[in-house]
C-alpha cells in the first residue's frame, strides 16, 4: 500500500466521541478560518480519558484570519506554533494551530526542527475537516512526516537487528533534540505500543525518504533553544501553564514537584528554574 493510502487510512480511524466532541469545539472558536483538527499523542492510546489531557493541532488557512490579535500572528509566524488550554465536556486539553502552510512545511525535510514531523510519524486521528479540500491537505502533509523522520535518522542508525530498531533509533535522536521530561526508553515504547504499524509504514516511509544532510548535534542545539523561546512565550498564551508543565515533568520523570505560590505569580522565572533544575539533575534532557 502506498504511504499516502496509510496516512489516509490512519487518520481516518474512529476515536472516541469525547475527543470529537473536543475538536469540534475547538474549531468552533476560530470559524471560518478552520481548516482541520488532529487529535495525536499518548491518549490516543488510552481507554479512559479522564485525568488526562488530550493533545490537538488545529490547522487553520492562515494567522491573519484565525487572531484578531496581531501579537498572536507575529507569535504564530515567527515561533510557530501557539499553544493554548482548553476544556470541553469535562475533559482538558491543550491545542497548537498552524496554518496550513506552516504544517505542510513542518512535517518535511527541510525543516530541521523536529517537534512536528517526530509527532506526526507517530499515530493520528483527522478528527474534524472543514471540507474535503482540507481534509485531503491535512493527509498529504501528515505524509510527509514519516519519510522526514527515517530520512534524517538514516545517516546516524546503528546496528539494527530489525526495521523497528531503525524507528527506535529514530525517536531516540528526536527526542534528543528537544527539552523532554521522559523515562529513559520513552523513544522504544512508542514504537513497542502498535509494532506492526510501524512494519506497514516502513518500505513506504523509506522509498519516500530523503537522507538528511543536518547534523544531530546542529538540530540538538537548535531544538533545546527553541524549546525554551516557545516555553517564554507559552507563558503569556497559556493559562496555567507552569501547572501543566509540572503535570507534564511529574508524569514523564517520575518526580512529584509541587507548585509553590511564586512560580503561579512569575510563570516564565518558574519554568526555567525547573527546567535547569530538571537539567541538572538529569530528569530531563
Amino acid at each position: 500500500m502506498m504511504l499516502e493510502e496509510l496516512v489516509r487510512a490512519e487518520l481516518a480511524v474512529p476515536v472516541d466521541p469525547r475527543a470529537s466532541a473536543i475538536a469540534g469545539a475547538i474549531a468552533a472558536e476560530y470559524g471560518d478560518a478552520s481548516r482541520a483538527v488532529l487529535f495525536y499523542g499518548s491518549c490516543l492510546r488510552e481507554a479512559k480519558l479522564d485525568g488526562l489531557m488530550l493533545d490537538f493541532y488545529l490547522i487553520v488557512s492562515d494567522y491573519r484570519a484565525a487572531y484578531p490579535q496581531r501579537w498572536l500572528r507575529a507569535a504564530n509566524r515567527l515561533i510557530p506554533p501557539n499553544v493554548f488550554p482548553f476544556e470541553h465536556g469535562g475533559l482538558v486539553a491543550k491545542y497548537a494551530v498552524l496554518s496550513e502552510a506552516d504544517f505542510y512545511r513542518l512535517n518535511g525535510p527541510e525543516t530541521r526542527n523536529v517537534s512536528v514531523w517526530a509527532r506526526f510519524a507517530q499515530p493520528s486521528r483527522l478528527v474534524w475537516a472543514k471540507d474535503d479540500t482540507a481534509r485531503e491537505r491535512a493527509i498529504a502533509a501528515v505524509a510527509r512526516a514519516a519519510p522526514t523522520l527515517l530520512g534524517a535518522a538514516i545517516p546516524n542508525a546503528g546496528p539494527l537487528r530489525d526495521d523497528l530498531d531503525l524507528w527506535r533509533q529514530a525517536f531516540a535522536l528526536t527526542y534528543s533534540a528537544e527539552l523532554r521530561a521522559e523515562r529513559k526508553g520513552r523513544s522504544g515504547s512508542v514504537v513497542d505500543a502498535d509494532p506492526e504499524r510501524y512494519r506497514r509504514f516502513t518500505a513506504p516511509a523509506l522509498v519516500a525518504a530523503i537522507p538528511g544532510t543536518s547534523g544531530w548535534t546542529r538540530r540538538r542545539i537548535e531544538g533545546k533553544t527553541l524549546s525554551l523561546v516557545r516555553l517564554a512565550k507559552a507563558s503569556a498564551t497559556f493559562a496555567g501553564g507552569v501547572d501543566y508543565i509540572v503535570w507534564k515533568i511529574n508524569r514523564h520523570a517520575g518526580t512529584d514537584i509541587a507548585v509553590k505560590p511564586w512560580q503561579r505569580k512569575y510563570p516564565l522565572l518558574a519554568a526555567v528554574s525547573l527546567l535547569l533544575r530538571l537539567l541538572r539533575s538529569g530528569a530531563i534532557r
